[in-house]
């Protein structure tokens, strides 16, 4: 096999192939010089590539995945997304070996000093390739449902701040912010995000419905990164959808519902109950529903006492909870993880599972090369076994 080190110029895989619009059971996918040259059936390959051989000792019955994309995680195998460069490295590395070849690294809400730092070290990864985008996950919360954010932290909306964000991460780094719309200011968040060309993403709100609809139809309205709003991990960090009191979940999932917003769903079996993740599934569709781990530093790792963002969290039987007030504090899943439990548990298609951890959020905040086994695209892919068990990352050309 090609080693894990050397980059090859042309390879031919041959397997079960999930494109964005159909599942190729004979297929072949064709990489040159670490993009997509050829994804579909086997018997159409260019002949070109006809009489190219799969790398030594490739298996027969392995099944071909677009390289996955993670929008929200905040760290994994020790390492979490914040100033600590190393740290950073090691989170996008985890995360990168486990079949997300494509990262945004999320910050948990902190002081100003703190958050401008964070965005200056994840800057360098993005513009290093390590890193897709920036996702800052607030300030401007609700101290109601702050969930495992600092509520010492958090503040209300700051549009200079916001500014600053984007300047230290450089170069249209940041890519998405999480904001509670009903918070002193919060009106002027989403014009102050397009101006960066950054998206608006509705979370740890105590929003009504009206409140939060307002809030989704203004961040469509400005397009910015060509995309659509956010809600930042449905129903977590929301009021609960109730028949007289629908709240942000209800606004979100009627947006998602009729093409104007896409839903985050933390889908580890943890977070949302499968019926709820399959009733969003019926209601937006999967090109509307955008997987995410929203994982912390623990993911690949044994449970035990970890942190995020300074405050100590307990991991026991993958439930990582804040040790203060027992909130859920981030998951500890990968997003193939959640790929394999939205087929295997909850019968979901795996084509619509694929494209919610990939396709989807890929178009959400506009992350060219990514989200898919076009031509043309990074030569980012997943082989896995027919029970969706990993067993090679292949990452912008090369296997790692």
């Amino acid at each position: 096999m090609t080693s894990a080190s050397a980059r090859p110029t042309r390879t031919l895989l041959t397997g079960a192939v999930v494109l964005p619009d159909r599942i190729v059971a004979d297929g072949a996918v064709a990489v040159s010089d670490g993009t997509i040259a050829y994804a579909g059936e086997r018997t159409s390959l260019p002949g070109a590539w006809v009489d190219v051989a799969e790398p030594d000792g490739w298996q027969a019955g392995l099944t071909l995945l677009p390289g996955l994309v993670d929008i929200h995680c905040h760290g994994g195998n020790g390492g979490e997304f914040g100033p600590d460069a190393a740290s950073a490295h090691r989170a996008a590395r985890h995360h990168h070996q486990q079949g997300s070849t494509t990262v945004v690294g999320s910050l948990v809400s902190a002081p100003a000093a703190t958050l401008l730092e964070g965005a200056r070290t994840l800057g360098d990864l993005v513009r290093s390739g390590e890193l897709a985008g920036i996702h800052v996950e607030g300030p401007f919360l609700s101290t109601v449902r702050c969930g495992a954010q600092d509520p010492a932290a958090l503040v209300d909306a700051d549009v200079a701040l916001v500014a600053a964000l984007a300047e230290a991460a450089g170069d249209g780094a940041l890519a998405q912010l999480t904001w509670a719309p009903e918070r002193t200011g919060g009106d002027a968040v989403p014009a102050a995000l397009a101006a960066v060309g950054a998206v608006g993403a509705l979370g740890h709100s105590d929003a009504d419905f009206e409140t939060a609809s307002r809030a989704l139809d203004v961040v469509a309205a400005f397009g910015a990164r060509g995309g659509l709003p956010l809600a930042t991990h449905l129903f977590n960090g929301m009021p609960p959808l109730l028949s007289r009191a629908p709240g942000a979940a209800g606004a979100a999932i009627a947006a998602a519902a009729r093409g104007s917003a896409i839903v985050e769903l933390i889908a580890d079996g943890v977070h949302l109950d499968g019926g709820t993740v399959r009733m969003v599934f019926d209601a937006a569709g999967p090109e509307h529903v955008a997987l995410v781990s929203d994982s912390m530093s623990a993911s690949g790792l044994s449970d035990g006492a970890y942190t995020l963002g300074g405050l100590d969290v307990a991991v026991s039987g993958r439930v990582a909870r804040l040790t203060g007030n027992g909130s859920l504090a981030g998951g500890v899943s990968t997003l193939l993880d959640q790929v394999r439990w939205l087929v295997r548990d909850l019968g979901i298609p795996l084509s619509d599972a694929v494209a919610a951890a990939s396709t989807t959020p890929a178009r959400a905040l506009a992350l060219t090369g990514s989200g898919s086994l076009a031509p043309g695209q990074h030569a980012d892919l997943l082989v896995v076994d027919s029970q969706l068990v990993l067993h090679r990352v292949l990452r912008r050309g090369s296997w790692l």
